[in-house]
């Protein structure tokens, strides 16, 4: 057996690599094998090696919201099941927020890895499916249990032996309106697992099972050791900051969430006493995605180059009071937990901009910003389900504007192409663009939001939208001013109907849902801003020529579509006098 001393940095590398490759090769098979948009064009799911130790080990880095859950759910699954109950090729199916998953289109496989006859860890999967049954299409909506969430699943067995067993799957399929994309959504994740496990053991083969896990051992000592040396740099004390969320779905009250966090040493802790109980409703997030939060704005503090595994958690700590809207006690609904996360970033985020100002961004997206509609296809005359989630503007940062039209944070998915989604589905998407003075203005100014709409022909679909920001916009920082609020609105024959950020509606024929998600919060005061950029934001029609006067002092000639530079001057010495208060009359 290898001793520590034996460990030969050059195969650490090698072997460290390879671990992640195996999880990057079930990711790709995973997506090439999938059926529907949200998993083969959207990338909503992830996949993970978590060892027989339960530490999470190596994770294909396709959704940043997936940090923690394969790593946290994994561990407790397998110990409710029993690993003495597991057997090569066996396959436990899971999706239970309240089990610690994440929300329950989010189905998890986790697959038992033997090398011979020893168990070495678990290959595992989630995927995001397009439907798993509840009260509204694509399972979003304002529910006030998990039990009209969807369809729960416990710990059960989808796989004995190699071999789907039919009554699971059966049932499992019978409480979903897109069967034939959950099935084949499953049936890739069967394949991702086995792929991973195939790649597991031609990395044992070549290196010994021995030297193998030594050089686990070894990765997370040294993620550890790492993370903690970047703690350490960091600045040290404690901050503060809250956040508002429109509201919960079932009342109109905001939910508060409030964050204290605290450097000390090589510790980080993260402490959301204060925040809201938990609601009736489904703005709640439970314990791993409150987890996940905290370790992804860790890890953008962090050295990128640091692996993310179970070292990687080891120097934080999570303080989430029990019944509390980032810990909720069952069997609330938790549909909405994704969106609390987001939010739970920007608050974060917010809490280090005093020690941290030129690596914190200004307010974002700070939602994921859920759609999903179905109804029977009038072409086929088959029911359908379609799920996406909706991009918006990044937070300008020191140094650089914030993206446009972005998913962020915790967030890596796509929007559904419009070629794809209307050759698959009975929607016409009218419009499809960036929404001009969308962004907050500030010497970096924020990404723009974008709006979409979606018609519908020849049936009455039910449309859900499970959302955010129409009441309270990402703020600016350092005088930046913050983004445009979000709108969500029903068309129909000429009138608006303002559907708020969670609804569910059925659209009548010939009506039209128009999605506007909000602009980033500008970073720095934007008389600041080079009035070159400025005018280029003018000519990409981001920025009208009024705002550009209004908001950044700058006065564009429309005629010659150049700067004043005399006006532009006047205008800017009038922002500095007001802002310092020191010019003389």
């Amino acid at each position: 057996m290898p001793r520590e001393s034996d460990v030969d940095p050059i195969l650490f590398e090698v072997i460290r690599n390879a671990l992640v490759e195996a999880t990057e090769e079930m990711s790709v098979s995973l997506q090439r094998t999938a059926y529907s948009t949200n998993i083969k064009t959207r990338l909503d799911y992830s996949c993970a090696f978590v060892d027989a130790q339960g530490r999470m080990v190596a994770q294909a880095f396709c959704q940043p919201s997936h940090l923690v859950t394969i790593g946290r759910l994994v561990p407790r699954a397998v110990a409710e099941y029993g690993p003495e109950n597991l057997r090569p090729g066996d396959g436990l199916l899971v999706n239970d927020p309240h089990r610690q998953a994440s929300h329950l289109n989010d189905v998890f496989l986790i697959s038992p890895f033997f090398y011979e006859s020893d168990l070495v860890g678990y290959v595992a999967n989630t995927c995001h499916h397009v439907d798993v049954g509840g009260g509204a299409p694509a399972s979003i909506g304002v529910f006030r249990e998990i039990y009209q969430e969807g369809f729960i699943l416990p710990v059960v067995k989808l796989l004995d032996r190699g071999e789907i067993v039919p009554d699971v799957l059966k049932m499992f399929l019978a409480n979903v309106r897109a069967g034939k994309e959950v099935a084949g959504d499953l049936r890739a994740q069967v394949a991702a697992n086995r792929i991973g496990m195939r790649r597991l053991t031609h990395l044992i083969d070549r290196h010994g099972i021995d030297t193998v896990r030594l050089h686990v051992d070894r990765l997370i000592e040294y993620t550890e050791q790492r993370t903690r040396a970047v703690v350490r740099k960091l600045p040290q004390g404690t901050w503060e900051a809250d956040g508002l969320l429109d509201n919960d779905g079932v009342t109109d009250r905001p939910v508060h969430l409030q964050a204290r966090v605290t450097i000390a040493g090589d510790d980080v802790t993260f402490d959301f006493t204060g925040t809201d109980r938990q609601r009736p409703a489904p703005m709640n997030c439970n314990l791993t995605q409150t987890f996940t939060a905290c370790v992804y704005v860790l890890k953008c503090l962090a050295d990128p180059d640091i692996p993310l595994n179970e070292g990687f958690y080891r120097p934080i700590q999570v303080i989430a009071p029990a019944g509390s809207a980032v810990n909720p006690h069952p069997p609330t609904a938790i549909v909405g937990g994704w969106e609390v996360n987001a939010r739970l970033c920007e608050v974060l985020f917010k809490a280090l901009a005093t020690p941290l100002p030129e690596r914190v961004p200004a307010g974002t997206k700070g939602m994921i910003c859920q759609i999903g509609f179905g109804g029977r296809d009038p072409r086929s005359g088959e029911y359908y389900c379609f799920y996406e989630t909706m991009a918006g503007g990044y937070g300008g940062r020191h140094g650089s504007d914030g993206p446009d039209a972005v998913q962020t944070h915790v967030q890596n998915t796509q929007n559904a192409p419009v070629e794809e989604t209307e050759r698959n589905y009975p929607v016409r998407i009218n419009q499809y663009s960036l929404l001009a003075d969308s962004e907050g203005a500030g010497r970096f100014r924020g990404g723009l939001g974008l709006r979409r709409e979606y018609a519908f022909v020849g049936h009455e679909p039910l449309f859900t939208i499970l959302a955010d920001r129409t009441r309270f916009p990402p703020w600016g920082l350092f005088q930046g001013q913050d983004g445009r609020r979000a709108s969500y609105v029903l068309l129909t024959n000429g009138s608006e109907t303002d559907l708020g950020s969670k609804a569910t509606v059925t659209v009548p024929q010939g009506s039209v849902v128009r999605m506007e998600t909000c602009g980033g919060g500008g970073y720095g005061p934007p008389w600041e801003r080079d009035p070159e950029l400025v005018l280029l934001d003018v000519q990409q029609r981001k920025v009208s020529v009024a705002r550009a006067r209004d908001d950044y002092a700058v006065a564009v000639d429309r005629t010659l579509g150049a700067i004043d530079p005399n006006e532009t001057e006047h205008l800017r010495s009038q922002r500095r006098c007001g802002s310092t208060r020191s010019c003389s009359k």
